[in-house]
């Protein structure tokens, strides 16, 4: 399977803002700790068309949980999409239930979960209906013959967008995981140290 559509291993989050009155500040964080793709479908920000295509999610959803609406752990990075497809629906905490040991994509696109957890959210958004296949086969075909057969292309599909933010000139009330900031893109790029490709 291509590297595109490999969900991340379980971790914990990098990241430990809080404090904002505006979950929308949460947005360059987010970015960061999702590495610039989808928690959900994997799209990633180098696919897309325009600016405004990725969402900050609440997993619980805000409706039903009022109090998190503004807590860091409860907000995931998505694209446009899966964020309508999943509305004001509860799923269980993506980072823990959609991991490469969780979650199989085979080469025709289709998406298969190995617990009740990840089916569970692939069948509230939707991950394995024929047109997520038919748009998750597209993306693979697309990155495996830009791999073989056009270099360049392929590190465009594949690399960090160029404005990674900058999360040491961002000031949160609180942050409880500081060390994060020296780990984000940004600083590893101002190392020499940001891989040539996206594939974390």
């Amino acid at each position: 399977m291509t590297e595109a559509f490999v969900y991340p291993r379980l971790r914990d989050r990098r990241h430990g803002p809080g404090g904002y009155a505006d979950y929308s500040s949460y947005r360059p964080w987010l970015r960061d700790e999702f590495t610039f793709r989808c928690v959900y479908c994997l799209m990633r920000e180098e696919w897309g068309r325009l600016t405004g295509e990725f969402d900050l999610d609440h997993f619980q959803a805000q409706v039903n949980r009022p109090d998190l609406s503004t807590d860091y752990e409860n907000l995931v990075y998505a694209c446009h999409s899966c964020n309508l497809r999943k509305s004001d629906k509860d799923v269980g905490d993506p980072e823990s239930c959609l991991t490469r040991d969780l979650v199989r994509i085979y080469p025709d696109g289709r998406i298969e979960g190995t617990n009740s957890q990840a089916k569970a959210i692939i069948l509230k958004l939707g991950l394995d209906s024929p047109k997520y296949r038919k748009w998750r086969l597209l993306w693979i075909r697309n990155i495996e013959l830009a791999q073989q057969f056009d270099r360049e292309h392929y590190r465009r599909l594949m690399s960090f967008p160029e404005d990674l933010p900058d999360l040491s000139r961002l000031m949160p009330v609180m942050n409880s995981r500081p060390g994060g900031v020296a780990e984000s893109f940004y600083a590893r790029r101002s190392r020499g140290e940001l891989p040539e490709y996206c594939l974390e």
